[in-house]
């Protein structure tokens, strides 16, 4: 057996690098508050990436107001799968990933699930590369390539001290995040840098309109496969409803704002602009020098999330590879993945540029949502309506144990979820499915693929031996009885 469950005894967590990586955490080292799960995802979209991605919302083609509309309502709706997922942590203590083999199987989950989820990493944290290498440039000169280097080291060692860490960071940014962001909304709302007329709402168009919530939708979905890597220390008699809050409020509130933000900052910039110039150019117009401290502040911020990237594509490299082969996963280990993400994202953003950078990341964010809808679905109700929270721990880290080494229940229904979805999707400049042409371009995938994908899977489902499984969860005693 790779990756076990520890045993329930265990010591106090320590002040340095974190222990576990894709193990179970042991009851005895369960801490911390819901409202610690608060400031990870409140920061988590205060920073460069967040701002772009509201810079890219308004090249989508509809007004800055139309678009302010489908990114509330987008936010609010990706986000709501996205806190379901964090509920998972507590009552669980393992991985987001990792909870995917009881629906995928021992290899299925590696070969669909973990292979998307590993793109996902790289593919933001390119992202993340790029912006943070034309930060360094703005503030410094340097060339972005050796800006990024930089950054990442800094990440590289938050990622590598883990989890607690991860958490005390965030807590300590989240005040001074909401000085510095309210003071660049008001420098983009009132510095005079904003056009006449660009909050006339003007003709509502669905296509555009649609493109904006799949967009921000699937960037707030695209937390989903590790949302729940910070919140598997909290003790599992956390209420799901506490949990599911402290997640949904303040990713939702933050993402709302930044995103908004990004995109009115990119309505008084020069067309074309990047996002970091265009940030810096909205906040001098508060007063001089004002947009260097935006950036340099919006800068700490993605170092913060780059370090969760980099962690969590850590712990889904050792779940792949203890898939195929028993890891015991050592600091040591962890390490050597942490290095493998930074080498890989510095080589992919050197290929795509800054330049490229609406473009990547549009399209990216658009396919990841796509790849990851169906999954969330059965996910979700594999967790809250089939198993309702019970899983055999021990059997998750068994390659031939009781939820099997393909799971063909998860894996057709993820496949009919995808391919239901394809007629539907629009990715802007390569595909655009048959039906969302006939509708003029308006992009429905997501309600297909989460309905269609859930109710499958609900259905299949049904064959299972579920008396038997939670049997074998009385008989293991590590979990509670979810409370919700």
């Amino acid at each position: 057996m790779g990756a076990t469950a520890s045993k329930v005894q265990g010591s106090a967590p320590p002040a340095g690098i974190e222990q576990h990586s894709i193990d179970w955490v042991p009851l005895a080292e369960r801490h911390g508050k819901p409202s610690s799960v608060g400031a990870i995802w409140f920061v988590g979209s205060l920073n460069l990436t967040g701002l772009a991605t509201g810079v890219v919302t308004l090249s989508m083609g509809a007004s800055l107001v139309w678009t302010v509309v489908a990114t509330v309502l987008g936010s609010l709706f990706g986000t709501f799968f996205m806190a379901f997922h964090s509920a998972q942590g507590p009552q669980l203590g393992l991985p987001q990933l990792v909870q995917s083999r009881p629906q995928f199987g021992y290899l299925g989950a590696a070969l669909t699930v973990w292979v998307f989820a590993m793109i996902n990493y790289v593919a933001f944290n390119t992202s993340d590369a790029l912006l943070s290498g034309q930060a360094m440039n703005t503030l410094t000169g340097m060339p972005n390539e050796l800006g990024y280097l930089l950054a990442a080291a800094v990440a590289t060692v938050i990622a590598l001290f883990g989890y607690d860490w991860i958490h005390r960071l965030n807590r300590w940014l989240t005040w001074p995040f909401v000085v510095i962001t309210a003071a660049v909304t008001v420098a983009a709302l009132f510095g005079g840098g904003l056009p006449a007329g660009v909050w006339d709402a003007g003709p509502f168009d669905l296509a555009p309109f649609m493109l904006v919530f799949v967009f921000v939708a699937g960037f707030q979905l695209g937390w989903a496969p590790y949302v729940s890597d910070y919140s598997r220390y909290l003790k599992p008699d956390v209420p799901v409803r506490s949990t599911f809050w402290w997640t949904y409020l303040p990713s939702a509130v933050s993402g709302i704002w930044v995103f908004i933000l990004g995109a009115v900052v990119s309505a008084g910039a020069p067309e074309g602009t990047d996002p970091v110039t265009a940030l810096k150019l909205a906040a001098d117009g508060l007063f001089g020098g004002f947009g260097t401290v935006a950036v340099v502040v919006l800068l700490v911020g993605l170092l913060s999330i780059m370090a969760i990237n980099q962690y969590g594509g850590s712990l889904t490299m050792i779940s792949i590879m203890d898939s195929f082969r028993p890891v015991k996963p050592t600091r040591t280990v962890r390490g050597a993945t942490i290095g493998i993400m930074l080498v890989a994202v510095g080589t992919i953003s050197t290929l795509v540029g800054i330049d490229r950078f609406n473009w990547f990341f549009a399209n990216v964010v658009v396919v990841l949502t796509y790849l990851f809808i169906p999954w969330t679905a059965i996910n979700l109700v594999d967790y809250f309506f089939v198993r309702r929270g019970q899983y055999v721990v021990k059997e998750i880290f068994n390659p031939r144990g009781i939820y099997g080494r393909w799971g063909r229940r998860g894996n057709v229904a993820y496949g009919i979820g995808l391919a239901c979805m394809a007629p539907f999707m629009v990715i802007t400049g390569l595909y655009t499915g048959p039906v969302a042409q006939s509708l003029g371009g308006v992009d429905c995938s997501v309600f297909i693929g989460l309905p269609v994908a859930g109710a499958l899977y609900w259905r299949f489902a049904r064959s299972l031996d579920l008396a038997t499984e939670r049997r074998m969860v009385r008989e293991e005693g590590l979990l509670l009885p979810p409370s919700h």
